[in-house]
């Protein structure tokens, strides 16, 4: 389940954010459409206009993701969780499995994470250095294309792959702390259909692990996908992970302690609060 959970995080914060709660719809025709790319510039600001605009985005503060992780293929389980995510780089993120306890809290420069310890009762612990790095730097709401330039972040068109029968533009990206992603830009749709990030799983230390994006909708004006798949097998087979939005609540006013430390944690058992936004 640690393991499980670390990697479904990591996909969704690679990505930015997601939501769902609107029809789907088309995106819009943008402008250069037909044509195709020739620069790293050209893709992205054809996807930052296909998710709604750099406008659009600049308004949004704050974010709640209500949701389930689903593991296993068919008959695998639903665990509820919610994400609460806070410009510039504020998350907090709550799952209740029976009467286990798994919470993950940056604060922006400190991070810790609540969960069972080996006797069965719930240990708090800081994030290690690498964790408090990728917290940093993984820009949780918006994604590494928007407002790229801003946040240091540098791209390079490599070319064009097909991805799942889609041809698709291929950016290499490097991130202000140095960590390097894949990116895959749909031709058609200008949107993100997948990424490529270094393994979290201790067992496969620096092997890729590929992240898709699926079941784009629109909320609040923005342009985002209700689903993330991540696995080492075939994408839709049994060995695939998957982090769904169910709702998503854009610019909530968040409590003062949203991203404060974790209170001592209570023993096995005992209640733990998933907010009512």
């Amino acid at each position: 389940m640690r393991w499980l959970v670390s990697t479904l995080l990591c996909g969704a914060l690679c990505c930015g954010s997601f939501a769902l709660g609107a029809t789907p719809a088309p995106p819009k025709k943008q402008t250069g459409e037909g044509s195709p790319a020739t620069t790293a510039a050209e893709v992205i600001d054809r996807n930052v206009a296909a998710r709604g605009g750099l406008d659009a985005w600049r308004k949004v503060e704050t974010m709640v993701w209500l949701g389930h992780l689903e593991h296993g293929g068919r008959g695998t389980q639903r665990i509820p969780f919610v994400m609460t995510l806070k410009r510039p780089n504020l998350t907090r993120f709550e799952l209740k499995e029976q009467f286990d306890q798994f919470t993950r809290i940056f604060d922006g420069a400190h991070g810790w994470k609540v969960r069972p310890g080996s006797d069965g009762r719930p240990e708090t612990k800081a994030l290690s250095s690498e964790e408090v790095n990728f917290a940093r730097t993984e820009f949780a709401i918006d994604g590494p294309l928007i407002d790229y330039r801003a946040k240091g972040v540098t791209a390079d068109l490599d070319g064009i792959d097909t991805v799942e029968g889609r041809k698709a533009y291929r950016l290499s990206l490097k991130l202000p702390n140095g960590a390097e992603r894949k990116v895959w830009i749909d031709i058609k749709t200008n949107l993100d259909i997948r990424l490529d990030r270094p393994a979290t799983n201790p067992l496969k230390p620096g092997a890729p692990v590929s992240v898709y994006y699926r079941d784009y909708a629109t909320v609040d004006g923005v342009l985002v996908a209700r689903r993330i798949e991540t696995g080492v097998g075939a994408i839709g087979s049994e060995a695939a992970d998957n982090l769904v939005i169910d709702r998503v609540l854009v610019n909530p006013k968040l409590d003062d302690g949203t991203f404060a430390p974790p209170a001592t944690p209570l023993r096995r058992g005992g209640h733990v609060r998933i907010p009512a936004y």
